[in-house]
Order: structure tokens, then C-alpha cells, then sequence
């Protein structure tokens, strides 16, 4: 009697094949982005060479922008994209944690699909619908109602009374910062609510059991237990402020200058590229202009590298304390 093989030889074969396809074909889709991101930061490095070879540190360190005279320099858009991601960040990361402890924990369950619709639509807002509605709308209210508030009650204050002197333009750092901080609500909300919704149910469970209120069980199991995933959401969210193009162009008044109050007109990174690089004529004026990308670039990629560091330290640190 002859015996059948439990695996056909030519199936077995077969399968191994489309294995290997299937890793080579990963493979490459990961070298592909490594590839993509190697490319774009050499063509960065070599259009911006001739600009950090002429200027040197000092394209860094100085606040001209003249492009008559073709002396640049890059301090007024770092600062201004630094400083209207922090604010973006500071006034979008109460508001999201809110969102999502409130669709997780808080919202009955008829309300909890209507908003949470409501927030993932928010993000699918074109970017330039949210300047054109900053310019229009924000921006007179701010000017009207907002700005002179913050001018008389804040602006006599020592020390952060700077921050809000000066007259009431309307565009500017403080309102650029409200729209961005509009546009990081939804990527930060939703990431934070996803993660709230992995905790186990035993642990909330067993912290009610212990008599805990509802506040100490989000403030002393799911905001612990969710804290990776957290950070990981508000990164997400300051990568998408600092390459705000559209939006922060239209209201942050486009000013190559430094000004220490954040009601007065500013610029950004991308902002700046975006309002030049049609106009830009003459190799250093382009290779000024790409500069600033690559010092995006290099901004954005240093986040996201402390982040990353950041989160595996936090990892470490869980699992030696279990």
C-alpha cells in the first residue's frame, strides 16, 4: 500500500516560493522609504550648501531677510516655528485629553459615535480652509474682543506682560498658534482616545471596587497606563504643526522679525518657503530658501527622534517596575 505525503512536494514548494516573494517584496517597500528619506535629505544638503557655505553659522544666528542685498538669515523662521508649535501644543493638549477621557469614559453611548464623527471630520479639513477661516473670521474676533483684553489685563504684568504689549493687529503669533492648535485637536484627540480604550476593563474595575471616584481611576490607572501612547499622540500632533504651510501663512502676517510679544506679526519656516520660493531669483536666494528646509527637516526629524528616545526609556521604566 502505498503511502500519500502529507505535503505535496510541489505545493511545498509553491508556498516557499511566494514566501520568499512576499519577503523580498516588504523588504524592499522598507529600503524604499529609507531610500525616499535619504534622497530628499541629500537633495536638501546639496541645495542649501551654497547658502550655509556663504553665511555659515551665522545664517543661524542673525534675523535679516533681504533678499536686495541677498544677506539671509534663518533665526526669524526657526523662532517663529518653534514658538507657534509649543503655544499650538499648549492650548491643544488639555482640549484633547478632555476630548477623549469625556468619548471613553464620561459620554453616554448614544453621543460618543456623533463626536467622535465630528473630530475625525475635523481633520479632514483642508489646511487652507482652516487660514482662510483664521483670516476672516478668527482674526477679527481676536483683534476686536481678545487682543485688547489680554493688552489691558495681561500686558502691565512683570515678566510675561512683554508677551502681550503692542497694538492689536489681529494676525500674528498668538493667532496663527489658535488656528494650529484648531488643526492638532483631532490627530492628538483621537490617538489619546484609541489608547484609553485599550486599557482592561479589570483594572478600571478593580479601582472602582476599591472605592476610587471616576476622576482618580483616569488620573491613577488609565492616564498611567496609556502614557506611551499619549506622548506618542502629542508628537504626532507637533510634527503636524511644524510643517503647517498653508494655514499659518494666511494669519501669522508673514514678518521676518523677532518680537517678543506674540500678538505681533512673525513667520515660519514654511510659511516663509511657501511666500518665496516662486519669487526667489538668484542662487543664493534659492539655496537660502532650501536652507530653511533642511533645517525643517532637521527640526522635525530631532523631534521625532526624542520622542522615540522617550518612549523606550518610559517602556524600560514600566517593565522594570512590574
Amino acid at each position: 500500500m502505498n503511502s500519500v505525503p502529507a505535503i505535496n512536494p510541489a505545493q511545498a514548494a509553491g508556498q516557499r516560493l511566494r514566501e520568499r516573494i512576499f519577503r523580498g517584496s516588504t523588504l524592499a517597500a522598507a529600503l524604499l522609504v529609507l531610500l525616499l528619506l535619504g534622497g530628499v535629505a541629500v537633495s536638501l544638503a546639496v541645495g542649501s550648501w551654497p547658502a550655509f557655505a556663504h553665511f555659515k553659522f551665522a545664517f543661524l544666528t542673525r534675523e535679516i531677510w533681504n533678499p536686495v542685498t541677498d544677506e539671509y538669515g534663518a533665526l526669524a523662521p526657526v523662532f517663529g516655528t518653534l514658538v507657534t508649535s509649543f503655544l499650538a501644543l499648549l492650548l491643544a493638549i488639555p482640549v484633547s485629553l478632555g476630548i477623549a477621557i469625556f468619548l471613553t469614559e464620561l459620554a453616554p453611548a448614544w453621543l460618543k459615535r456623533p463626536v467622535g464623527t465630528a473630530i475625525e471630520l475635523l481633520a479632514a479639513v483642508p489646511s487652507i480652509i482652516f487660514g482662510i477661516w483664521g483670516l476672516f473670521v478668527l482674526a477679527p474676533i481676536l483683534q476686536r474682543h481678545v487682543q485688547p483684553w489680554l493688552i489691558d489685563v495681561l500686558g502691565p504684568v512683570p515678566f510675561i506682560g512683554k508677551l502681550f504689549q503692542g497694538p492689536p493687529f489681529g494676525i500674528g503669533v498668538l493667532t496663527a498658534s489658535f488656528v494650529l492648535a484648531i488643526m492638532v485637536i483631532p490627530f492628538i484627540s483621537a490617538v489619546m482616545r484609541d489608547v484609553f480604550e485599550t486599557v482592561p476593563d479589570v483594572l478600571k474595575e478593580s479601582g472602582y471596587g476599591l472605592g476610587a471616584t471616576t476622576w482618580e481611576v483616569i488620573w491613577q490607572v488609565v492616564v498611567p497606563y496609556s502614557r506611551t501612547g499619549m506622548i506618542g499622540g502629542i508628537m504626532l500632533g507637533l510634527g503636524r504643526a511644524l510643517g503647517e504651510t498653508m494655514a499659518v501663512t494666511f494669519v501669522i502676517g508673514n514678518a521676518h522679525r523677532i518680537n517678543s510679544s506674540l500678538l505681533a506679526p512673525g513667520t515660519t519656516i514654511s510659511a516663509s518657503i511657501a511666500n518665496e520660493f516662486t519669487e526667489a531669483v538668484g542662487d543664493m536666494y534659492t539655496s537660502s530658501l532650501i536652507a530653511l528646509g533642511a533645517l525643517l527637516f532637521l527640526i522635525t526629524f530631532t523631534v521625532i527622534a526624542a520622542a522615540r528616545l522617550m518612549l523606550m526609556r518610559l517602556d524600560r521604566r514600566a517593565l522594570s517596575s512590574v
